[in-house]
């Protein structure tokens, strides 16, 4: 029986990853300049050690026509740095009952910005000059355009465990840049947007993501299903990300929302951690244990054959990045605590239960 569902998962993941045949091209800045304005809104709450590369790569770009960015309540300082690195600073305020701090200071910013083009980045970004006229070209075939970050993991932790919990995304839905099989398991990435101003206001804003912890895929399952053109794109070689510094970061603020319990059915959930388990964490506890069948040495073969793929994703590799299968059955035993136990605290604050909105 047991080698039968782990046949049909097997089988499953498969099918997923085929899916990155027709994968979306890299995105790249075209010659001209945009022609409509860029505002570029960055919610911050207490980011202090980690703004300044995002609004120092900002300020490098011609094509930035202002950028905001909205204090969500922080603690240490971070609108006057970002007032000194040129920033103009709208306060979020308190998020108004039913709301989570990121989309509501996402949605104040979406209203003080000026600009055609609204393009978000998480703090945490590193953005270079040609990103945001790329990202403005998107929008000509699309209405909400993400850009998936290459990672940055300076700690050997960090390069063994990351790249192990990207492989259990890969193996629930497919790469991320490739057309989602409907609009309830689509997945964008979050750190870096961009919409027509008008047209999103037009659409409420982000009061899709309103309530949710994972308000980025809440927010895009909602404009899909409404008929947006939602799109995604590798964006690599024009945006990195330094999400956290060390192991513990990973293992603590990524994995709290990795099952994406809050926009994901109860049924789904169950149905992608066992499909992880049966395919990530069995066949190299099987192998350790020197009881590997012939299919948990084909799902190994499989997924050593991921690492290579996923290199591109990281600024660095090395031993511990080429090991991160290693990690599997730890990041599935995250990925189980994420759907069981999901977590409802950020930076501080603890947020009510959302309403579910997503379907099976």
């Amino acid at each position: 029986m047991l080698a039968s569902l782990q046949l049909a998962a097997g089988i499953v993941v498969v099918g997923r990853l085929a899916r990155g045949r027709s994968r979306r091209p890299p995105l790249a800045p075209p010659a001209a300049a945009p022609a409509r304005a860029i505002s570029v809104v960055i919610p911050a709450r207490d980011e202090a050690a980690r703004i300044a590369p995002c609004l120092a790569g900002l300020a490098a770009d011609p094509d930035a026509t202002e950028v905001l960015v909205v204090d969500d309540g922080s603690s240490d300082g971070t609108a006057d740095m970002a007032r000194g690195l040129g920033a103009r600073v709208v306060a979020a305020g308190d998020p108004p009952p039913g709301w989570v701090g990121k989309p509501w200071a996402l949605q104040r910013g979406l209203e003080a910005a000026t600009g055609d083009v609204v393009v978000s980045l998480d703090a945490d970004t590193r953005p270079r000059p040609g990103l945001l006229r790329a990202l403005a070209a998107a929008l000509e075939d699309a209405d909400f355009v993400s850009a998936g970050c290459r990672f940055r993991c300076d700690t050997r932790g960090e390069r063994w465990l990351h790249p192990s919990m990207l492989a259990t995304l890969v193996y629930r839905y497919g790469p991320v840049d490739a057309p989602a099989a409907s609009a309830d398991r689509l997945l964008v990435n979050g750190q870096c947007t961009a919409v027509r101003r008008a047209q999103l206001l037009g659409a409420g804003g982000y009061v899709h993501a309103a309530g949710h912890m994972t308000d980025d895929a809440a927010q895009a399952r909602a404009l899909a299903r409404a008929g947006w053109r939602v799109v995604v794109r590798d964006g690599g070689a024009l945006v990195a990300v330094d999400m956290h510094d060390s192991l513990a970061g990973v293992w603590r603020e990524w994995g709290r929302s990795l099952a994406l319990p809050d926009v994901t059915p109860p049924q789904r959930q169950a149905a992608d951690v066992a499909v992880a388990w049966l395919t990530l964490a069995l066949p190299p506890l099987r192998a350790a244990a020197r009881r590997a069948r012939g299919l948990d040495l084909a799902l190994l073969t499989l997924r050593w054959a991921l690492v290579p793929a996923l290199a591109p994703a990281y600024t660095r590799r090395g031993a511990p990045f080429w090991l991160s299968p290693l990690a599997d059955p730890a990041s599935v035993v995250r990925l189980t605590w994420s759907a069981v136990r999901p977590s409802r605290v950020w930076r501080g604050r603890r947020y009510a239960a959302a309403r579910r909105t997503a379907r099976r």
